[in-house]
């Protein structure tokens, strides 16, 4: 692992912040507070997730120190962060989201809550096949119910990236079961996972612009 390839781990990380905030603003006053508290502490782990990641290899490839609590951390919070997510998307897709339901302090506690209990217990815990279907489900809901929007919106061509974006995600998580001895994998790895996120960001821009933009 090299320094430069430690910062490019990066890139993907806030490519998903950026879709994620841009997604809880244009979602904001489709969601119940109940749902857009799920959503956001979702998609916030998700990010501190790979943020934890991202910055152990830093640290690793600087020579700095092994910390590994931010790497044995990351399975478990993102796979969490995923589930939240996918939660609040189906709340927002199967329940019907009252007008009247605005976010106020009381929705940012759950939202914290989550978030902090997470990021306090470096996990102990191993990639274990649970952890696996629940990222999967996490990923496939989150992704599916963003198409569905997009079609509500007659926003094809945003579906159609997202359904890519999600062949790209699955495509890094068979990655990560390979062998990383090599320094050309993690290339892979990292390449895959930009272009995961990278199409991700850029159906969430696209879905903005000409869905929710104009409505604003």
């Amino acid at each position: 692992m090299t320094i430069p390839m430690a910062i490019v781990d990066y890139i993907p990380v806030f490519m998903f912040l950026i879709a994620a905030v841009i997604l809880q603003r244009d979602l904001y006053h489709a969601m119940s507070k109940g749902a857009f508290a799920l959503f956001s502490a979702g998609t916030i782990t998700v990010f501190v997730a790979g943020f934890y990641k991202a910055t152990w290899k830093l640290l690793y490839a600087a020579g700095v120190c092994d910390f590994v609590p931010l790497t044995k951390s990351f399975f478990p919070m993102q796979t969490t962060g995923f589930v939240l997510a996918a939660l609040g998307m189906l709340a927002l897709l199967c329940h019907k989201q009252g007008n009247e339901n605005k976010l106020n302090s009381v929705a940012i506690i759950p939202a914290l809550g989550v978030l902090l209990t997470a990021a306090a217990e470096p996990s102990e815990y191993e990639g274990t096949m649970i952890f696996v279907i629940l990222m999967v489900l996490g990923v496939l809901i989150l992704d599916v119910g963003l198409i569905i929007i997009s079609a509500r919106h007659k926003q094809t061509v945003a579906a159609v990236i997202y359904g890519i974006s999600f062949v790209f995600v699955m495509g890094m998580g068979y990655l990560s079961s390979k062998d990383f001895a090599e320094a050309s994998m993690n290339w892979i790895a990292e390449f895959t996972n930009v272009l995961g996120q990278g199409t991700f960001l850029l159906a969430t821009w696209m879905l903005h612009k000409r869905a929710f933009a104009e409505t604003k």
